[in-house]
């Protein structure tokens, strides 16, 4: 099944990781650039799915249930970590929704701080930025 991309996105090889999401238009600053979307699943069930994954694709909604983008996404689930990133995430109605911290030009890959995530404290952050804390999670 052919991934459905929202809006201004594209995925490409990132620097930072894998595949990135990137943008094909400007994104304004503070203005919506997607919604995260995917298989709505417990938060058990996401623990389950992490287990053992090098690269994860869940998002958490409200404690109680979470994204797997990995399962009926849009492509933000390509949104990869920076320490400075270009874009930040809010949950609002059970919707998770990204805004652009700053203008993002067409080109740009689309960044968040991941800040806590089901990974490990130990997985190792590779940027690039100048204020990396070399850690994906917060500790």
């Amino acid at each position: 099944m052919k991934l459905k991309l929202a809006p201004g996105l594209a995925i490409k090889k990132s620097p930072i990781s894998g595949k990135g999401c990137f943008a094909t238009k400007t994104f304004e600053q503070r203005k919506k650039i997607a919604e995260y979307t995917g298989e709505r699943i417990s938060d058990f069930e996401a623990l389950k799915r992490a287990r053992g994954r090098r690269h994860l694709r869940i998002c958490d909604i409200d404690g109680r249930f979470s994204l797997d983008g990995a399962r009926g996404g849009n492509g933000t689930h390509y949104i990869n970590h920076s320490c400075d990133p270009n874009a930040y995430m809010k949950t609002m109605h059970g919707h998770v929704l990204f805004f652009a911290r700053r203008d993002i030009k067409a080109g740009e890959e689309i960044t968040i701080d991941y800040e806590q995530t089901l990974l490990p404290d130990s997985r190792r952050c590779h940027c690039g930025a100048q204020n990396c804390r070399r850690t994906i999670n917060k500790v």
